[in-house]
């Protein structure tokens, strides 16, 4: 299923886009097949812990990767309290034993957590080398060529099966070319911390799919670690928020002081006295 995903969303992708192959460097091309590697790994890892966790807990340790790299950008001692919150969550998560949850699933979901950290990154590089959605239509094809062997290897004979082809395609542009697209869309016309919070709620989301479509019952403990993981998300982008915006006050206010000394030192050098008396 992640290599159907992957294939049809880059042919997509592919199509819409058409990206221009020349006139990027080295650094640029790079950037892309990186990105494509943590796309088949992020994906792939996700799918084997949802076979053997639920949806709305794979995805709130999942969620734990953003967060994670939120508090490392923040750079404050309060960033922790977050860190804390959010690690109280995934400990509910066990409703009350870890031994509910299949420790194999976890780390792969945790697995999952870290490439969606390594995604933002990523696709943050690549869409400043490369215009539109050319970085993503040409990453999402690198990641569909590393995982042609693995998905050809594991589905075999099933893949001339015309329902599960046209099941992968439907996949494929309900999951990845339509929610990545709307992203880089969002992201233009809404701050990254805004972006982020309502990224947040995807734990939410995921439990009440997967208690309404796939009959998925949560522990109270479990619900309350879900609540704990998001806000800890909340507070946390909020925090790195804060930070970047103090960062942009001072290095605005630093140019001012810059330009005023320099218009300073031209006035001593051209000889100039603008607040002489006149001469009568």
């Amino acid at each position: 299923m992640v290599m159907l995903r992957l294939v049809f969303s880059a042919v997509i992708l592919l199509l819409i886009a058409r990206p221009r192959l020349t006139g990027h460097g080295g650094s640029a091309w790079r950037g892309v097949l990186w990105f494509g590697v943590v796309l088949a790994v992020m994906n792939g890892l996700f799918y084997l812990a949802l076979e053997r966790l639920p949806l709305g807990v794979t995805v709130t340790i999942e969620v734990l990767g953003p967060l994670v790299l939120s508090i490392i950008a923040s750079r404050r001692a309060s960033a922790w309290i977050w860190a804390g919150l959010a690690f109280a969550g995934v400990l509910a998560l066990g409703g009350g034993g870890w031994d509910r949850l299949d420790p194999i699933g976890v780390l792969f979901a945790l697995g999952a957590a870290a490439s969606w950290a390594f995604y933002i990154l990523a696709s943050a590089r690549v869409g400043r080398d490369f215009p539109r959605f050319d970085g993503l239509a040409l990453a999402m094809a690198a990641g569909a060529v590393l995982s042609l062997p693995f998905g050809i290897w594991d589905a075999g004979a099933a893949l001339l099966d015309l329902r599960l082809v046209a099941l992968g395609a439907a996949v494929a542009v309900l999951s990845s070319t339509i929610p990545y697209m709307f992203e880089l869309m969002a992201l233009r016309r809404l701050s990254a911390s805004a972006f982020a919070i309502l990224m947040s709620l995807a734990p939410a989301t995921a439990a009440l799919a997967g208690f309404v479509l796939l009959g998925q019952h949560l522990a109270l403990l479990e619900v309350l670690g879900i609540g704990l993981v998001i806000a800890a998300s909340i507070g946390a982008v909020r925090t790195s928020a804060r930070v970047a915006q103090e960062r942009a006050e001072e290095q605005t206010g630093a140019e001012a002081d810059a330009a005023r000394e320099g218009a300073a030192d031209r006035i001593i050098d051209e000889g100039d006295e603008p607040f002489a008396e006149p001469v009568a």
